[in-house]
């Protein structure tokens, strides 16, 4: 009995750390901040996704002209917060705008969590095919039959419980997803219960890369291809120890069966980049330290080019958009170039899958179970190398008869020649499009 008071005062002693420091953020945002952020009211909520056996909330934002096939982003808000502030501070849905993707918000609910937290370190929440990890599963399969999305571009993202439940996804249904990103987050595995979460936040926690990469195998029944991770943490985060990036990172590592020693590095004024590549020299991990960042997301400066979101608490301005590196890292810059006829041909033949008592969706099938991302284009196992080299003309007058648009042929094209695309109409449109030709 003696030995369970001293549990309990310690756990107690832990949450109120936790408590102090979320309102320390909090406070410290709000006297920071010149004009209070108002609610957009952009994200629409679904329901009836699935049997939802973590009781969560499903928000979704989708661009008015989504493109067929386009991405999905998986996007995880932090303790305290909600789906629709996750999107105003780290300015996802802006981004979903410009480059054509559909995004993808839990919500955690009070009656989980009383600080709106993921129970990323509950062991009846984080094991495949159940509690709050299925709920999300579910989620994904609904948004891919319901918008249309392409299953072979799926990606998790999020910030401290947001990002150590992005790593649970990670490891429990890694033929999901393409790519993931953990903003201040933990390694998958690393607690299974509140005293242990708070643990290893606070303390410092020294596993072997084995034992880590270990946790996420035991975690599916899945070899590989295994997705491409970044992640994130700053110097002087006070609520989640910067090693715990490092733990994330030894864990990938061991999963890829990469060295340990990274690739190649490069520094700026306020972060350092470590990449860690395949044979080929594809990245497939990389790591960003920001130099004297506290607990949030890092976002770009407005004078710099490349901003989105708002300033606030756990959105933190460190000269570099997460956001907008992360979109680029899993190229979703790149809108339906990537998507060419033969791809679009040889998708995997639908099988159906349960997802509650009423409802079925199909989801694609392979030999192994979910169809994988393309591995071409994503620059895995060398097959970008073996692959006939992309036509450019051939990408464009794909996008265009994807978008329903007339392919813009050129003039001089002589019958039966290889197509060529004829670039005036684009620039054009794209001079209308920036505002620097009238329309």
């Amino acid at each position: 009995m003696r030995d369970f008071g001293k549990v309990m005062a310690r756990i107690q002693d832990l949450r109120r750390k936790f408590e102090s420091l979320l309102e320390s953020a909090r406070n410290n945002a709000g006297r920071a901040a010149e004009v209070p952020v108002q609610r957009t009211g952009r994200l629409d909520e679904l329901t009836a996704f699935g049997a939802n056996p973590g009781s969560l909330r499903m928000f979704v934002y989708v661009p008015a002209r989504l493109p067929r096939l386009a991405p999905l982003v998986v996007a995880l808000h932090g303790c305290s917060q909600s789906a629709e502030e996750y999107d105003q501070g780290a300015g996802w849905s802006s981004l979903a705008d410009r480059f054509g993707f559909a995004i993808l918000y839990p919500q955690q609910q009070p009656v989980n969590n009383p600080k709106n937290c993921f129970s990323w370190f509950l062991p009846g929440d984080i094991a495949r095919d159940q509690g709050e990890a299925l709920s999300i599963r579910q989620m994904i399969e609904h948004a891919i039959a319901t918008f249309g999305v392409d299953r072979r571009r799926v990606f998790v993202t999020g910030l401290s419980a947001g990002g150590a439940m992005a790593s649970v996804m990670l490891a429990t249904y890694p033929e999901v997803f393409a790519g993931g990103a953990i903003i201040a987050g933990l390694p998958y595995g690393c607690a299974r219960s509140a005293q242990q979460a708070f643990e290893a936040m606070f303390t410092e926690q020294s596993p072997s890369a084995h034992v880590l990469g270990d946790r996420v195998r035991a975690a599916a029944r899945h070899r590989g291809p295994w997705p491409k991770i970044s992640v994130w943490h700053g110097t002087a985060d006070p609520i989640v120890k910067p090693s715990n990036a490092e733990n994330i990172v030894s864990q990938w590592i061991d999963v890829h069966g990469l060295e340990a020693a990274f690739s190649y590095e490069k520094s700026s004024g306020s972060y350092t980049r470590k990449v860690w590549t395949d044979a080929n020299g594809d990245a497939l991990i990389e790591a960003f330290s920001v130099s004297g960042m506290a607990h949030g997301v890092p976002l770009g400066s407005a004078m710099g080019g490349e901003f989105c979101g708002s300033p606030g608490a756990f959105f933190l301005d460190a000269g570099i958009s997460s956001t907008h590196h992360i979109a680029r890292f899993w190229r979703l810059d790149e809108g339906l170039i990537e998507i060419l006829p033969h791809e679009i041909a040889t998708a995997t033949v639908p099988r159906e899958i349960q997802t509650d008592g009423r409802a079925v969706v199909k989801a694609g099938e392979t030999a192994g179970g979910w169809s994988k991302p393309d591995e071409a284009s994503l620059g895995r196992e060398g097959e970008r190398h073996a692959r006939t080299p992309l036509d450019p003309n051939l990408a464009i007058a794909a996008a265009f008869r994807a978008a329903g648009l007339p392919v813009p042929e050129a003039a001089s094209s002589p019958a039966g020649a290889t197509l060529r695309v004829a670039p005036g109409p684009i620039i054009e449109a794209a001079l209308k499009a920036a505002g620097l030709m009238q329309r």
